[in-house]
């Protein structure tokens, strides 16, 4: 029986289309004019944008401010152009976009074309016509942000600049308490001159990150996601693991941590995965809120992982100064600690539920499925050569690897062409065709996936900017230090929540410039006060990790939306549940802060392993402590007991390693003989019952093409 709709008549087509428009409203801009001379002209700015990109890398001719202010420009024009205002008309474009448009544009391009006379000749020094230029360019870019973030970020923004602004010698003449206020107040014409004139502002690091090299990494997701590639991953999840207990479910979080290697968006790994796994976890019996919550949890975690960690990775290597080959080493073991977790959340989940996998019989058979998309790893894999052994920049890697997408595009299609019916040389002109079509698709989609991103990181850079001007970070390593009595847990207990909170209105770029900016140093100069010596890679990781939970925080997680959407739930109860199956990565980044062996600062290959293994078993405790449930339910002894000794294999040393794993095992076998002695099951695994009430006849979907 196939699965009918539910109230008001909405079935699965509705919610996927649903999903589609939440992922195209928030990152593709949701503007589609009526007439076709504008939506053309959306298509070629954002190819235009993507060409530009390619260029400027191939060059590497244009300077850092001047690759920043293009790249801005070309930002503001699709910001204003594709994304409407909230209660704005979506089929034409009202005469304000066009004038915020044209004025973004103009005051970014003006840093271009006067480069030379703003750096050579005014040595960096503004006139009056530039502060003109860049008060209205901060305006442009609030509006810009309110439209597309949300007002958090200007409003944050706003907040640091009145804090600049604010002294006996600035525009709003006080004299605050010393304690927070270090400076004595900038009047406007510093503001513009730090925020618009130098690269200490907007043009600063985050822009420069996202001009770079963010931008072509997200061209090289889009791109493969056009040659099929995001298919072909969800096939091979499914027919790998549909078959186990719980298997769509198991399918979904693979499925989400291949996409996320070459996708560094959650939202977009919402859709492109859930869109086939909701619908089969809900066959075989999960509940609707927690199907599309495991989906969430799998795609924001997708950030997490290797080689594409989305921007704020990029931007994250560049702030300390590191090789992002060396960021992916560090960021390779508590990534797979995360995915493994949450396999074996679903896992219980399905224990609970007494759920079975999808019949064999009805799954693509695993070999043939990988062999025929097997040619999608080339680019990847190759990706990885140029960053890991060859050692190139991530530009140059991120160029070549693009290159070799490109070629592969265009030979799968003009080889499907031959095969096909009446084929021949003709088909395989005809696949070649459809091969172009798809590059200029996938040179499209990656221009409008950047537009969040630039304007994002161009707003961040004002809070980087006044950071920098004013020393507010040691004014807030002072207040939180007599706060936290030099406690570091509750130091870091409050970075958390401070960027959860964030995480309402931030996407994860911004968050993590936020607080790299603000808390990050205050971390850093509150561990050393205490003697604790903690890598300053692990500090970052630790803030960039509770900033990817902004995307299923509720109430504004656009992953949980497009979550919801398709498995039509509730999207706060979606985002809830997905919470909840994210404590797991709410205690990793604690793991390696205090045991920075966990991202394999080790002096040995043999100790590294040890670690590995102690932190696995501890995050599978802490797991099973969380959902209550290991071979059977836990009563609450059982899991104050797990959490406990969780909690000791979190912390490194053999004199805590050791207790904690006598007593997880002492517990274990207690749990399973009380699960034997009540006539339950003895194990965690066994074939469980597939539930026949919501069995269908229809073969599960298969890949697109």
């Amino acid at each position: 029986m196939a699965e009918q709709p539910t109230e008001g008549g909405v079935g699965p087509e509705k919610g996927s289309a649903e999903a589609q428009r939440v992922i195209k409203a928030s990152e593709y801009g949701a503007r589609a004019p009526r007439r076709p001379w504008l939506r053309w002209l959306l298509i070629l700015i954002a190819v235009g944008w993507s060409l530009f990109q390619l260029y400027a890398t191939y060059s590497g001719a244009i300077s850092p401010q001047k690759l920043g202010a293009i790249h801005l420009a070309f930002g503001f024009a699709l910001a204003f152009l594709a994304y409407p205002p909230k209660r704005g008309a979506v089929e034409h474009i009202a005469w304000y976009d066009w004038l915020l448009a044209i004025a973004g544009i103009a005051t970014a391009l003006y840093i271009v074309v006067n480069y030379y006379n703003l750096i050579a000749v005014q040595g960096g020094l503004p006139l009056t016509r530039d502060v003109w230029m860049g008060s209205v360019l901060l305006v442009i870019l609030a509006c810009a942000a309110a439209r597309i973030v949300g007002l958090a970020l200007p409003t944050i923004a706003g907040l640091v600049i009145l804090y600049g602004i604010t002294g006996p010698a600035g525009i709003i003449p006080l004299t605050p308490p010393d304690v927070i206020f270090l400076h004595n107040g900038y009047d406007w014409p510093q503001i513009i001159q730090q925020l618009y004139i130098t690269t200490e502002g907007i043009w600063g690091t985050p822009i420069q990150v996202s001009a770079s090299f963010v931008f072509l990494f997200v061209l090289f997701g889009a791109l493969l996601d056009r040659a099929g590639a995001g298919q072909y991953f969800v096939d091979l999840a499914y027919s790998g693991l549909g078959a186990y207990r719980g298997g769509p479910a198991k399918a979904a979080v693979v499925a989400s941590l291949l996409t996320g290697i070459v996708s560094g968006s959650s939202t977009a790994n919402t859709v492109t995965t859930g869109t086939f796994t909701i619908p089969l976890m809900k066959r075989i019996g999960y509940p609707a809120v927690k199907a599309g919550a495991i989906e969430c949890a799998a795609s924001t975690n997708g950030q997490l992982m290797p080689p594409i960690m989305g921007a704020a990775a990029f931007i994250m290597a560049t702030f300390l100064n590191l090789p992002y080959s060396q960021l992916i080493l560090y960021a390779f073991v508590p990534a797979l600690l995360a995915y493994m977790g949450l396999v074996f959340t679903v896992h219980l989940e399905a224990l609970k539920l007494n759920l079975a996998g999808v019949p064999r019989a009805e799954l693509p058979p695993f070999w043939p499925t990988f062999l025929k998309g097997a040619h999608y790893l080339i680019p990847v894999a190759f990706l990885l050569y140029e960053l890991m052994w060859v050692q190139l920049t991530p530009e140059r890697s991120v160029l070549n690897a693009l290159v070799v997408l490109i070629l592969l595009i265009l030979a799968q299609e003009a080889c499907r062409g031959v095969r096909a019916r009446h084929g021949g040389w003709r088909g395989g002109m005809r696949g070649l065709w459809r091969g172009g079509h798809l590059v200029f698709q996938g040179l499209e989609q990656g221009g409008r996936n950047m537009t969040t991103i630039a304007i994002a990181t161009a707003a961040a850079g004002i809070i980087v900017g006044m950071v920098t001007m004013t020393n507010l970070g040691y004014g807030l390593t002072q207040v939180i230090g007599v706060l936290s009595q030099g406690h570091i847990w509750l130091v870091l207990i409050l970075a958390a929540v401070t960027s959860l909170l964030l995480g309402i209105g931030l996407p994860t770029t911004a968050n993590y410039v936020v607080m790299a900016a603000l808390v990050a140093p205050v971390i850093a100069n509150l561990a050393g006060d205490i003697g604790m010596a903690v890598p300053m890679v692990a500090i970052h990781l630790f803030v960039f990790y509770f900033g990817i939970l902004a995307d299923d925080t509720p109430p504004v997680g656009l992953a949980a939306y497009a979550a919801a959407a398709i498995s039509r739930a509730d999207p706060v109860h979606t985002g809830v549940q997905g919470f909840i199956y994210d404590l797991r990565t709410v205690i990793l980044p604690f793991m390696f802060f205090f045991n920075p062996e966990l991202i394999l600062h080790v002096e040995s290959w043999y100790r590294g392993v040890w670690v590995v293994f102690t932190a696995a078993t501890g995050m599978l405790a802490f797991v099973a402590a969380t959902q209550g449930y290991l071979v059977t339910r836990m009563h609450w002894y059982e899991r104050l007991l797990v959490l406990g000794g969780a909690l000791m294999m979190i912390k490194p040393g053999l004199t805590t390693d050791l207790p904690g794993l006598a007593l997880l095992g002492l517990v274990f076998l207690f749990h399973r003989h009380r699960s034997i002695a009540a006539g339950g099951p003895s194990s965690l695994f066994g074939r469980g019952s597939y539930p026949a009430a919501q069995h269908s006849d229809r073969s599960p979907p298969r890949s697109r093409r």
